[in-house]
């Protein structure tokens, strides 16, 4: 809104060119994001312990210390992150770009659901929520609309197209498949984050790295200079989405003040359904699918902990892990806690510095 209301003004008043830099705007979406979570966070949090209670009901099959340690704390608190989240994206945003508006489409669609999720889980008591195949329906509709809206505007050379990271002129094209796959990035992106949201602190820390480097993918795909430079597949437009980013790491930053160990407030599936679709929908319209699942790699391993787990007890009978998702099978080793939060982000770290330096090594 900054953008559209005081940049046309910048020729008159000097002051006002600054809005026209991305890089700018990507900063004022980060401290706004940040303060609006600080200010709103006290009042969101006592809100939601007023009207849950005993807060979010925990697994029986869990760990069994979270029985002790986690019951009465609030869920939903993904209500914080998106509403810091979609002001400061409004606010510093170029709100003619329709690329903002598909990742919010996706971003807000699917806090929704997560919050039909969280919703249930309190009202039933249980932690089973939205039938899974409901929530797995309404999650693909949504992203069919962002996938259909993405093809519709893309450069024609990359509206069907998958780059390949480290080869800069392979551009493997899915013609009629494109869909179905840009629907399984925003799908995958979204549960996988959703099933690495089992402890304080642990799924927003990568999710705030994965969008700083988005951040800058985001940037250089949508300027034709660094874009060339690069060897990385210019998408006119894209370059907005680093505001975005920004407001995501923001928001991210802020709710971790309150998620931090021991948690304040849950983020519950209406924050990690939306922070996860969000950055599958931006890593398909950067053309970078393939770099997310490395940028996000945690994520990966997370949702491959439970593959595993559920074929080899249904083949064989028989667990890899103690418990599944990954985090939990430490636990049960006897990791503490903050230890495990802490050795997750680090590698969430090292992989994203993987994902990163396929933006050189062509």
């Amino acid at each position: 809104m900054l953008f559209n209301l005081l940049a046309p003004l910048a020729d008159e008043i000097q002051l006002f060119n600054l809005f026209r830099y991305l890089t700018f705007r990507s900063g004022g979406a980060v401290l706004t994001a940040l303060v609006i979570s600080f200010i709103l966070g006290p009042t969101v949090i006592r809100w939601l312990k007023s009207k849950q209670g005993e807060g979010q009901p925990i697994r029986l099959d869990g760990p069994e210390s979270h029985l002790l340690t986690k019951k009465g704390t609030p869920t939903m608190g993904g209500v914080l992150i998106l509403l810091a989240l979609a002001i400061s994206t409004l606010l510093w945003a170029d709100l003619g770009n329709r690329y903002v508006w598909i990742v919010l489409w996706v971003t807000i669609g699917y806090g929704a659901v997560g919050f039909g999720d969280d919703f249930l889980k309190l009202t039933k008591r249980n932690s089973k929520g939205l039938p899974g195949r409901l929530k797995l329906i309404a999650q693909i509709a949504i992203a069919l609309i962002a996938a259909a809206a993405i093809a519709a505007i893309a450069p024609a050379d990359l509206r069907t197209s998958l780059a390949v990271p480290f080869l800069k002129d392979v551009l493997i094209q899915l013609g009629l498949f494109f869909i179905p796959f840009a629907v399984l990035v925003m799908v995958g992106a979204s549960n996988a984050v959703n099933l690495t949201d089992g402890l304080d602190g642990l799924a927003i820390g990568p999710v705030m790295i994965a969008a700083g480097c988005f951040a800058l993918i985001s940037y250089l795909v949508g300027n034709t200079v660094f874009a060339g430079y690069l060897q990385i597949h210019y998408v006119p437009g894209a370059g907005e989405l680093a505001v975005f980013c920004g407001a995501l790491v923001g928001a991210s930053l802020g709710f971790l003040w309150f998620n931090a160990p021991p948690a304040m407030v849950f983020m519950g599936d209406t924050g990690s359904l939306s922070v996860g679709g969000a950055l599958g929908t931006i890593s398909v319209i950067v053309k970078h699918e393939l770099v997310l699942a490395i940028i996000g790699g945690l994520f990966v391993l997370e949702t491959a902990s439970v593959i595993m787990q559920v074929a080899s007890f249904k083949l064989t009978g028989k667990r890899v892990f103690k418990m599944a998702p990954l985090h939990h099978h430490f636990e049960k080793k006897g990791w503490a806690e903050p230890t495990i939060v802490i050795r997750f982000w680090i590698i969430a770290s090292i992989l994203a510095l993987a994902g990163l330096s396929t933006l050189k090594l062509r």
